[in-house]
């Protein structure tokens, strides 16, 4: 059995809650977690200590103690991508394979220290929204795209990469650069991607998480995401503990991160184009 440690800004929280469940039933019970860390006690719900208890897991006093006591590592914290940094800094050098939850980093150029970190120390990761993973989406891979209209709930802060992540699955990651067009109520984006091709993002209150989408060779799709794809997030999850390879590559993840903190600028000057800087790695 592979022992999985968590490690979060705090344990009580949504995502914490459901994937040890989760996982242990998508890879049939040979995955488990066994032991986790949080920074800090949750500050409107259970304590760390309790929240292990409740669940039978092993509360440790350090990240280097569930490294040490785990084959493979989930840095959660999914709404404090501020504390990534901190808390993947000593998985990313672990060599074990590491997934890093939504949103990676809170900018471009921590994102790229994150990815050349691992990558030094041999560590295998990925990061990513479970809406990359949504069922109806996969209809879409591979296909030239002309046109992406995103639309979806929530909040930009925490909630753009939902509609950012899929888009740049689809679309590559050759974003150019990215312009304003919502309201203060309703964030939204239209971002230019290589050869002309266009996405926009639409944050709207209650909405769907849907896919609008124009083909190259003249037809269009509707795709809404209504299946579980949390679930075929937690399948992708397990059989990267299995294989140590991702599929998502570091490239793209840095697109999204680009695009999330370039998104933010940009609405500082609506319907002025920002231009989005290129390159993978160092800068």
């Amino acid at each position: 059995m592979k022992r999985i440690g968590f490690i979060d800004y705090f344990l009580d929280e949504g995502h914490a809650n459901k994937y040890p469940e989760w996982i242990e039933q998508a890879s049939g019970g040979t995955m488990k977690v066994t032991c986790a860390y949080g920074k800090i006690d949750a500050p409107n719900g259970r304590d760390n200590a309790g929240w292990c208890r409740d669940r039978g897991i092993e509360l440790l006093p350090t990240i280097e103690a569930v490294i040490e006591n785990s084959d493979c590592l989930v840095v959660l914290s999914p709404d404090h991508p501020e504390f990534h940094e901190e808390l993947a800094w000593l998985p990313l050098q672990s060599g074990k394979p590491t997934f890093v939850d939504k949103t990676f980093a809170p900018d471009r150029l921590t994102a790229i220290k994150l990815i050349e970190w691992a990558a030094k120390n041999g560590t295998p990761f990925y990061s990513s929204s479970a809406l990359r993973f949504a069922p109806e989406y996969a209809e879409a891979l591979g296909k030239e795209i002309d046109t992406v209209c995103s639309q979806g709930p929530g909040k930009y802060a925490n909630y753009a990469v939902h509609q950012i992540e899929p888009i740049v699955s689809l679309m590559g990651a050759g974003a150019k650069r990215v312009m304003s067009i919502g309201t203060m109520l309703t964030p939204a984006l239209l971002i230019e991607f290589t050869h002309g091709r266009q996405a926009t993002i639409h944050l709207i209150q209650g909405s769907p998480f849907l896919l609008t989408l124009q083909f190259e060779d003249g037809h269009s799709s509707r795709l809404a995401a209504e299946a579980d794809f949390f679930a075929a997030f937690i399948d992708n999850l397990v059989q990267f503990f299995r294989s140590g390879i991702s599929t998502v590559e570091p490239e793209e993840t840095i697109a999204v991160i680009t695009l999330i903190e370039y998104g933010s600028k940009a609405a500082q000057t609506p319907y002025q184009w920002i231009e989005l800087p290129q390159g993978k790695f160092s800068e």
